[in-house]
């Protein structure tokens, strides 16, 4: 297996203090924390492991400008353009009148992007993660920290690392 398809490492630890040890050390190697699973939540792990940058805002304005844009620019179109009928001597080009429909719509386009892209950046709609599958999960919710890391390098490196760092058990997750 070439370094960058190694699958992850799960490693199980007895304390809190040894998973944060060896955290530090698999940070220090340059390897990617993925995740950590606890019992109870640990101070020391919200700077370690920080969410990636949250795409949803930005879609949401690209989608909503783009689509109220994309609007205007139809209602001109087909009023200046592809079918010009003066009434009254008004002008062709009333941008009073064309604002309301770009807007709904800019919000409408903005909310369904938004949504798509949080299911999208969460990685739902996903019923079941290999994590799920390996025998020492269970635990994380009761009384053993779990540590996911993908090695940079290949598992044997980052494995002897967890080990000297006090992992109890350290496995490969497939899937």
């Amino acid at each position: 297996m070439s370094a960058s398809t190694s699958a992850p490492l799960l490693a199980e630890f007895e304390t809190p203090e040894a998973l944060v040890r060896a955290l530090r050390l698999a940070r220090a190697d340059g390897h990617r924390l993925l995740d950590a699973f606890t019992p109870f939540p640990l101070e020391e792990l919200s700077g370690a492991l920080a969410p990636p940058r949250n795409p949803v805002r930005l879609v949401m304005a690209l989608a909503g400008f783009g689509a109220a844009a994309a609007m205007y620019g139809l209602q001109w179109y087909s009023a200046v353009v592809a079918y010009p009928l003066n009434s009254g001597g008004r002008p062709l080009h009333s941008w009073p009148v064309f604002t309301l429909v770009p807007f709904e719509f800019g919000v409408l386009a903005a909310a369904v992007a938004g949504f798509a892209t949080m299911l999208w950046a969460c990685g739902l709609p996903r019923l079941n993660h290999p994590v799920h599958d390996m025998p020492q999960f269970e635990r994380a919710s009761q009384d053993r920290f779990l540590l996911l890391v993908a090695p940079k390098d290949g598992p044997a490196p980052l494995r002897r690392r967890l080990e000297e760092a006090g992992a109890l058990l350290v496995s490969e997750m497939h899937g």
